[in-house]
């Protein structure tokens, strides 16, 4: 059976990242997504994509005067409600169209998070601008994506080398500069399967749409693999040598100047590092912000003479 879009998606994606995130949210986009936004005692928070909620209820448990959450799917805002009524935490969520929420006025959210969903909206730039509008004077938008640079559909793969003694581990990446938009296949049983549409974009073209917007870039982090991850996944291991998603932070141009607080550094292990190495650095919301997850090592095929090459990758 196959279905297609994010409503078709919700119950799956709502089961697996119940109140914390799945295992690739918990312990590898979550943690640098949330450093980066900081806290949000006393203050308003909009989470744009926010499937079924979890992270909006965390700001709002965590003090921020008011949390919304957005997204487009019916079915998640239905599943996030759900959840909420259950456990209320005074989080509200809203349908629509993250391009355009005039519900909202002009500087209402001091903190914009979307963590996962940006890549997977058409109108990215005329969402980035609408964005720009809702962010207060002194307010900052935090995203996350699946990195644009390494991490580009079908057409990037793990490139694995098996040595006498040793392996090694590059990431093979063609058609970066080729944006186009993508069908995403997602493996919901044995029997089912489902297809959401991503949008590939460059680096370039999002700095250019905060740009566009007003918007200037404060920092940037590749997040690496909790212990839990590295654990768990075939890929963990892989994914601390190379990053497979980025963080952004952005704030408007007259405030940029104001130095956000320094992240720690993290070495591949995703420990911190020592304190003299810190430094700053038709259009829909797609549901939850999307984990990229891959199933399973990477497909192997041999290579002449030379170890393996990752196959076709998995979400």
């Amino acid at each position: 059976m196959t279905k297609v879009g994010w409503n078709a998606l919700a119950e799956w994606r709502d089961f697996r990242m119940g109140e914390v995130g799945d295992l690739w949210h918990r312990a590898l986009i979550d943690p640098s997504l949330l450093a980066m936004v900081g806290p949000v005692r006393g203050l308003t928070v909009l989470d744009v994509g926010c499937g079924n909620g979890y992270l909006t209820r965390r700001f709002k448990r965590r003090g921020a005067t008011r949390a919304v959450g957005v997204d487009a799917s019916i079915g998640s805002i239905r599943l996030a409600r759900k959840r909420e009524a259950a456990h209320p935490s005074g989080a509200e969520f809203v349908r629509g169209d993250a391009a355009r929420m005039p519900r909202f006025p002009a500087g209402a959210f001091d903190r914009i998070v979307a963590n996962m969903s940006l890549m997977d909206i058409r109108d990215a730039a005329g969402t980035i601008r609408e964005l720009a509008r809702l962010l207060a004077p002194d307010g900052r938008l935090v995203f996350s994506l699946s990195h644009p640079c390494f991490d580009i559909d079908e057409r990037s793969a793990w490139v694995v080398e098996r040595h006498p003694y040793r392996e090694t581990v590059a990431r093979k990446v063609e058609g970066y500069r080729h944006e186009r938009p993508v069908r995403v296949p997602w493996k919901l049983s044995e029997t089912e399967m489902a297809y959401t549409t991503s949008y590939h974009r460059t680096l370039a073209t999002y700095s250019r749409y905060l740009h566009d917007a007003g918007l200037a870039i404060l920092r940037m982090a590749e997040p690496a693999p909790k212990p839990e991850i590295v654990r768990k996944s075939p890929q963990g291991p892989y994914i601390a040598a190379i990053p497979l998603h980025l963080v952004v932070e952005a704030a408007h141009f007259d405030r940029a100047v104001h130095a956000s607080p320094p992240l720690a550094s993290r070495g591949p292990s995703g420990q911190r590092g020592p304190a003299s190495s810190r430094k700053g650095v038709g259009p829909t919301v797609g549901s939850v912000g999307r984990t990229r997850e891959r199933r399973g090592a990477p497909h192997r095929r041999r290579r002449a003479g030379r170890g393996s090459v990752g196959g076709p990758r998995r979400r």
